[in-house]
Order: structure tokens, then sequence, then C-alpha cells
């Protein structure tokens, strides 16, 4: 009798523009999450994460797709780069608090093109360095490669913006979880 393999899944996408951003691809339908992560009435200070993801030889992915999942108020988001001008990710959201004494963190989920499962990451953040020191799961990470999951903070007109770049492959490869 021969052995059955498992085959790989399908890659992801270009569906998600249609089903999960539709908004943003300019689609006439209802999106459930967007770049918005917390609502305009939220209690804590206001931050936005802007980013891009590339590939291996630095150029920026014009379609791939970020989910932020923030644990600390239990809300995601979502944002297509290839409805920036610029390639970018773009989200607005109230700083995280800490969570089950882990440092604040947002979960990242990438999407796109060419992967057959969608890759996890963190983002952590440059001002919370003393926590960032005691975080478990940042430090199961080699030394070395921790700072690909730190986001930089840039105080932009009063508002708090962090810098997030994710790089697929290469000598700036982003560090990725196995879930």
């Amino acid at each position: 009798m021969k052995k059955l393999i498992q085959t790989p899944s399908q890659t992801v996408g270009p569906y998600f523009a249609y089903s999960l951003t539709p908004v943003q691809y300019g689609y006439d339908l209802t999106q459930v999450v967007n770049g918005n992560i917390a609502p305009e009435d939220s209690v804590g200070e206001r931050i936005q994460i802007i980013g891009k993801v590339f590939d291996a030889q630095n150029q920026a992915i014009t379609d791939a797709m970020i989910e932020l999942w923030q644990s600390d108020i239990q809300k995601i988001g979502r944002f297509g780069t290839g409805t920036d001008a610029q390639s970018r990710f773009i989200f607005n959201t109230i700083k995280p608090k800490s969570v089950e004494g882990q440092a604040p963190h947002l979960t990242v989920v990438v999407m796109m093109r060419g992967l057959l499962v969608h890759a996890y990451t963190r983002l952590y953040f440059s001002d919370e360095a003393a926590a960032n020191e005691k975080d478990v799961v940042l430090n199961s990470v080699p030394a070395d490669r921790r700072a690909t999951l730190v986001a930089r903070l840039e105080n932009k007109n009063g508002q708090k913006v962090y810098h997030f770049n994710i790089h697929m492959q290469g000598a700036q490869e982003t560090a990725f979880f196995d879930v």
C-alpha cells in the first residue's frame, strides 16, 4: 500500500484584498476590521504604527496583508500594503499594556503571496526597554536578532509614531515564531 503524504496548504492571496480588506482596495463591501484597532473612545495613549514588508532583495512587498492582535484590549486590525502609495501598513491604536507579566507588545501576522502558511512575529516598543529585558518570549530570541522585533519611536507633531519594518528574508530578517 502506498503511503499518502499531506499536501501543502494553498498560498495566501490574492483573494484577501476582496474578502479581508475590501474597503481599503475600493470594493463595495463591508470590512470587519481595518487599520484602526482601538476605537476612538478607548482610554489610553494614542499611537500610530507604520512600516513596510521587505523581500530578500530589500524591495517593498506591495501586496502583503498585515494583521495586528492587541491582547490587552482583545482587538485586531488589518492593513493591506497595496493600499498605500508607499506600500506601507499603518495602524492606529492605543499603547498596549502588559498582560500576564509580558512586556507591552502586539502579535503580528504576515500574509502574502508565496507564503504557504502565514508568518507570526511580535512587535515590542523601544521605549519599554526595562519591560523588554524581562520578557520571556523576547528573551527566547537570540540576542543578535531581538532588535528585529522592536519598533523605533519617533514623536511626530505631538503624536507617538512607531516604525516597524518586517524583513521576510536576508541579513535583516525578522525573527518569526512557530505557533
